[in-house]
C-alpha cells in the first residue's frame, strides 16, 4: 500500500515532479509508474520515452540526481524512480514541497522556514529574536524553574544562584546578545506574541457538539502543566470522596501523574509554527487531548508508540523542561501512561499518531455518573450540596471507618456539639444515607 515512502501512479504527468521533490524534502521514498491505487500493475506504453526523459527533467528543475530504473514483469513494463532524502531544502519552480504520510504538501509560511532550519542543523525553537531582552520579562517564571529544579536536584542552589540572563545563558538560550524563542516560550509572560497559539485550551463536553464550559491558560511554558493540572482537578473533575480515619481521601476520573505526564509531553512536542493551540476535552467518561506535531524522520508511528526513535521536536524547550525535573530524558512517557492508567483500573490510552497531528484518549471514571446514581448524593433537589453538607460527609467518613463510632465520639473528633451531630445524623438518616442496625451501645452503622 501506499505510504510515506512509497507512491503509484498509473500514468506519467510532470507535475508528479512535485512529488518527486517532497520525497526528497522528506525522508526520501519511491515512486512507480505503471501501478494504479491499488498497487496493480497495469504498465507503460512509453516507459523506455520516460527512462530517458525523466532524469533530465528532474535534474532540471530541481538540480537533484535520483536513480530511474526501467523494469519488467509479466510482459510489462513499469518505471520505479528512487528519491534520496537531501540535506538541503529542495524547491520547484520555486516551491517547496514535503511528503507527510501519504500525502505531498507545499510548504508555506512557518512550515517552510521550519524545514530549512532543520536541513542546517537547527531547529524552530533555536531562532534568535530582536527587539527583546531580559528587561522584558516579569521575574515569576524564573523562580518556578529554579524552585522545580533544586528540588528535583537536576541542578544545585548554586547553579540557579545568579541572575536571570545568567540562567538563561546557561540553558543555552541566547546566541550572542539576541535570546531564543524557546527562552521567549518558556520564561516570558506573554509567550503568544511570538508564537501565536502557544496557550492550552480546556472544554468541557456533554457530547460531541455541546461545549458547556471553556478555560484558556497561557503564560510561560516552565509553568502551565501546573496551571493546567490545578483548573481541570478543581473545575473539570468531581473527586468521590471517602475516609480512612478522620483524613479525607479524594478518588477522582483519572491518575494526576498520568494527565501530567500527557500534558507536559503535549508541551514538549508541540509544532508551535502552526498557530494552533493544544486542545484538552473533558467529557463524563474521556478526556482527549490534541496536538499539532511534526513526527521524526525515518521514525513510524509504531515505533514511537514503542518507546523507539522519540526525539524531542523543541530540544532547547524539552531540555529545559528536564532541568526543571518536570519530564525524563528517556522518552518513557508513553509507557508511564499505560503502566499509571493500567495501576488505577483503567484501560491504556488510546493513542493516534499521524504525521501533523497527535492525540491520546483517556477511558476515565464516569463519577459525575457515580455521583448521580448515590443515594448520598441525588436525594432531596438532586444536588451534591442540597443533599449531604462538608460536615455530613465527614460524619459519613468516620462512620464507614469505624461503624461502632458513638455520637460523642465523633463529636469530640470533628470538635462540634454533640446536638449538631445527632441533627446531622437525623438528616442523614431521612436521605437514606445511612441506617443505625442494634441497640444504641451494642448496635453499628451502616452507610448506604
Amino acid at each position: 500500500m501506499e505510504s510515506q515512502i512509497t507512491e503509484w501512479k498509473e500514468s506519467w504527468r510532470d507535475e508528479y515532479l512535485k512529488w518527486i521533490c517532497g520525497f526528497a524534502n522528506a525522508q526520501g521514498g519511491c515512486l512507480e509508474i505503471g501501478r494504479n491505487d491499488k498497487g496493480e500493475l497495469v504498465g507503460l506504453h512509453d516507459a523506455k520515452k520516460l527512462l530517458e526523459e525523466l532524469p533530465n527533467k528532474i535534474r532540471t528543475t530541481m538540480g537533484i540526481v535520483v536513480n530511474v530504473n526501467l523494469c519488467r514483469e509479466a510482459d510489462n513494463e513499469y518505471i520505479v524512480i528512487e528519491v534520496g532524502a537531501h540535506p538541503n531544502a529542495i524547491s520547484y519552480r520555486g516551491k517547496y514541497y514535503f511528503r507527510s504520510g501519504s500525502t505531498n504538501q507545499e510548504l508555506t509560511g512557518f512550515a517552510l522556514d521550519e524545514l530549512i532550519l532543520r536541513k542546517y542543523g537547527k531547529t524552530w525553537d533555536s531562532v534568535p529574536v530582536p527587539y527583546v531582552g531580559i528587561a522584558d520579562f516579569y521575574h515569576d517564571a524564573f523562580d518556578v524553574f529554579r524552585k522545580k529544579a533544586v528540588a528535583s536536584k537536576r541542578l544545585t542552589q548554586e547553579d540557579v544562584a545568579g541572575s536571570d540572563a545568567d540562567l538563561l545563558q546557561a540553558l543555552k538560550l541566547t546566541e550572542g546578545d539576541y535570546l531564543l524563542k524557546a527562552a521567549l516560550l518558556l520564561f516570558h509572560q506573554d509567550p503568544d506574541k511570538w508564537a501565536f497559539g502557544s496557550f492550552i485550551k480546556i472544554g468541557f463536553f456533554a457530547n460531541d457538539a455541546d461545549l458547556l464550559y471553556q478555560d484558556e491558560i497561557n503564560g510561560p511554558l516552565i509553568g502551565i502543566a501546573d496551571r493546567v493540572l490545578d483548573t481541570i482537578y478543581t473545575k473539570y473533575f468531581k473527586g468521590l470522596i471517602r475516609y480512612e480515619g478522620i483524613q479525607r481521601v479524594d478518588h477522582y476520573p483519572m491518575p494526576r501523574d498520568v494527565l501530567r505526564e500527557a500534558v507536559l509531553n503535549a508541551v514538549v512536542h508541540k509544532d508551535y509554527s502552526t498557530g494552533n493551540p493544544i486542545h484538552i476535552k473533558v467529557y463524563d467518561d474521556k478526556v482527549i487531548i490534541y496536538n499539532d506535531c511534526q513526527l521524526p524522520a525515518n521514525v513510524k508511528p509504531e515505533s514511537l508508540l514503542a518507546g523507539i526513535g522519540s526525539k524531542p521536536h523543541n530540544p532547547l524547550i524539552a531540555g529545559t523542561f528536564f532541568r526543571s525535573g518536570q519530564i525524563e530524558a528517556w522518552g518513557r512517557g508513553i509507557e508511564k501512561m499505560k503502566t499509571g492508567c493500567v495501576a488505577d483500573g483503567l484501560p491504556e490510552p488510546e493513542f493516534d499518531v499521524r504525521p501533523t497531528d497527535f492525540s491520546i484518549c483517556f477511558r476515565i471514571r464516569n463519577n459525575n455518573k457515580a455521583l448521580k446514581d448515590s443515594k448520598i448524593y441525588s436525594a432531596e433537589g438532586g444536588g451534591i450540596n442540597s443533599g449531604i453538607n462538608n460536615v455530613r460527609q465527614q460524619i459519613i467518613g468516620l462512620m464507614i471507618a469505624n461503624p461502632s463510632i458513638t455520637t460523642q465520639m465523633i463529636a469530640d473528633k470533628l470538635l462540634i456539639d454533640r446536638r449538631n451531630v445527632e441533627s446531622h445524623i437525623r438528616a442523614l438518616k431521612k436521605l437514606g444515607a445511612i441506617e443505625r442496625v442494634g441497640a444504641r451501645k451494642n448496635g453499628h452503622w451502616v452507610v448506604r
